[in-house]
C-alpha cells in the first residue's frame, strides 16, 4: 500500500473533477471562442467556472484570468505589472521560484525572513521607506510551499498602501486554498494566484485574480494572440481543465471546515512522533503559524536524497523541498533564508498531508522514519 505524503507537490484529482472533465473532452469539445452552438455551450461552461472561482476567491467574475497553472499566474502578475508600468518589484526571500526568478530577472529586491520563515516586516518597512516611490509590485506568498508557514499578508498590504501607494500587492496563494478561506485571507491583495492541482483539480490549469478598481495599475499580457481573457491572456481555453478546477475548488471550499481540523490532528501526531523518536530532529517554523497539512524537519547527519530512497522502499512518498526545483539536490533556498546551515538543510524532509490522508499513513511514517534516519547515521 502506498502512503502518499507529498500533497504539497500535487494532489490526486477529485472524482467530481474527473466527472466534470470527461464529457468536455469527448462530447462537448467546442472552442469557446467560436460562434456555433457547441462553441456557445463551451463559453457558458467557462462563465460558470469563472463565477465559481470568483466566489471561492472573493472576487468578481470579470477579475478571474484563467492560466496554465500557478507558475504562469505568478509570472503574469509580476511581469504583467512591470511591463506596463516600469518600476521595481519586491518579494520575500522564501518565495516559490515562479515569483523569485521573475523578480530577480527584472532587477527586483528580495526581503529577508526570520528564523521561523515569516517575512521580516521591519526590513520591508525600511526598504519601502527608501524606495516606495519606485515600487510597482510587492509579492508575498500566502503560505510557504516548503514549511507551510502562513505569511503576514495583512501587514504587508498595510505597509505597501502606506509607503508605496502606487504599488499593487500580489500573493501566491497556490498552497493555501485547501487550508484557508482565500475570500478573506487574500481580500486585500490586488493579484492572487492559484493552481488547480494543489486542491484536487488537474495539472496545467490555474487562475490569477486581477482586481478592478482605482488601485490597479496597468497590466500587460505575457501571451498575446486571440484576445482571450479580455486581452490579458491569449490562447485557446482549456475548458475541461477549467471546469474541473472550479468543481474541485468549490468542493474544497465546502469541505474545508471538516478537513482542516482532522488533517491538523494527523499532522500534529506525525510531527510529535518524529520529534520524540528521532534524536536531534528539528521541526522548522512555528506550528501555530502553519497550515494544517505540512510537517517539515531537518535531521542532522543525513542527506535528504538517501532518506527519500529508503522511505520509498517502505512505500512512503515524500519530498525534501519544492517539487518544482531542479533534479539536482541543492539545499533549499527557503531554509538558507531562514538561517539554516548548508549541511543541516541537506537533511530536510517535507511530509505533507491532504484530505485523503489517514491514520495508517501516519503510522507508516512513524514506523519508517526513525530507523531510516538511524541507518543513515550509522553509515556516516
Amino acid at each position: 500500500m502506498v502512503h502518499y505524503l507529498d500533497h504539497a507537490a500535487t494532489t490526486p484529482v477529485r472524482p467530481s473533477a474527473v466527472e466534470a472533465m470527461v464529457p468536455l473532452l469527448t462530447e462537448q469539445y467546442g472552442n469557446p471562442s467560436g460562434a456555433h452552438r457547441m462553441a456557445r455551450a463551451a463559453n457558458r461552461i467557462l462563465d460558470d467556472a469563472r463565477e465559481t472561482m470568483a466566489e471561492v476567491l472573493g472576487a468578481k467574475p470579470g477579475e478571474i484570468v484563467f492560466t496554465a497553472g500557478g507558475t504562469e499566474a505568478d509570472n503574469l502578475a509580476v511581469t504583467g505589472v512591470l511591463d506596463a508600468n516600469g518600476g521595481t518589484a519586491l518579494c520575500s526571500a522564501v518565495e516559490h521560484h515562479a515569483v523569485l526568478d521573475p523578480v530577480e530577472h527584472h532587477g527586483g529586491v528580495s526581503i529577508g525572513v526570520g528564523g521561523d520563515g515569516r517575512l521580516d516586516l521591519a526590513e520591508l518597512e525600511e526598504v519601502l521607506t527608501q524606495t516606495g516611490s519606485e515600487v510597482s509590485v510587492v509579492s508575498v506568498m500566502t503560505v510557504n510551499n516548503e514549511t507551510g508557514m502562513i505569511q503576514p499578508l495583512d501587514e504587508v498590504i498595510e505597509l505597501t498602501r502606506r509607503l508605496a501607494p502606487r504599488a499593487v500587492v500580489h500573493t501566491d496563494a497556490v498552497q493555501a486554498l485547501c487550508w484557508l478561506d482565500l475570500s478573506t485571507a487574500t481580500a486585500g491583495a490586488d493579484l492572487v494566484s492559484v493552481s488547480a492541482h494543489k486542491f484536487g483539480g488537474p495539472k496545467g490549469v490555474g487562475c490569477l485574480v486581477v482586481r478592478d478598481g482605482e488601485r490597479s495599475l496597468g497590466f500587460e499580457p505575457l501571451l498575446r494572440g486571440g484576445g482571450q481573457e479580455r486581452g490579458r491572456r491569449g490562447g485557446t481555453h482549456n475548458v475541461a481543465g477549467i471546469a474541473a478546477m472550479a468543481v474541485a475548488a468549490a468542493e474544497t471550499h465546502r469541505q474545508r471546515a471538516v478537513h482542516v481540523p482532522r488533517v491538523a490532528a494527523l499532522r500534529d501526531r506525525l510531527a510529535d512522533g518524529i520529534l520524540a523518536d528521532v534524536d536531534g530532529a528539528i521541526e522548522t517554523g512555528t506550528r501555530a503559524d502553519k497550515t494544517a497539512n505540512i510537517a517539515h524537519f531537518c535531521f542532522p547527519g543525513i542527506a535528504s536524497e538517501a532518506l527519500l530512497i529508503l522511505l520509498e522502499k517502505s512505500d512512503i512518498m515524500a519530498s525534501a523541498a519544492s517539487s518544482c526545483s531542479s533534479g539536482a539536490m541543492d539545499p533549499s533556498h527557503v531554509l538558507a533564508a531562514m538561517g539554516y546551515p548548508r549541511d543541516l538543510a541537506f537533511g530536510s524532509l517535507r511530509l505533507s498531508l491532504g484530505y485523503g490522508s489517514t491514520d495508517a499513513d501516519v503510522d507508516a511514517v512513524l514506523a519508517a522514519v526513525p530507523p531510516a534516519v538511524a541507518r543513515l547515521r550509522e553509515r556516516g
